[in-house]
């Protein structure tokens, strides 16, 4: 697996993570006893998830010519 691939598969799951992670932030913090700091968490997590997407598309776009292997 090369670079590339491997940074891919990597930036895919961090995302995935960080939205899951926004969406049980905000699970607790609709829950009976949730706090501020609940939606915080929770909406930091949404928009690194984001902002790792982003991130994921000037990587893809850089790297066009290099191949996966």
């Amino acid at each position: 697996m090369s670079l590339k691939a491997f940074h891919l598969v990597f930036i895919t799951a961090s995302s995935a993570l960080a939205f899951g992670c926004g969406v049980w932030g905000l699970k607790n913090y609709w829950s009976a006893n949730g706090t501020s700091l609940d939606v915080l968490f929770g909406l930091g997590s949404l928009l690194a998830g984001a902002g790792l997407i982003l991130y994921e598309r000037y990587f893809l776009k850089k790297l066009k010519n290099v191949s996966y292997l």
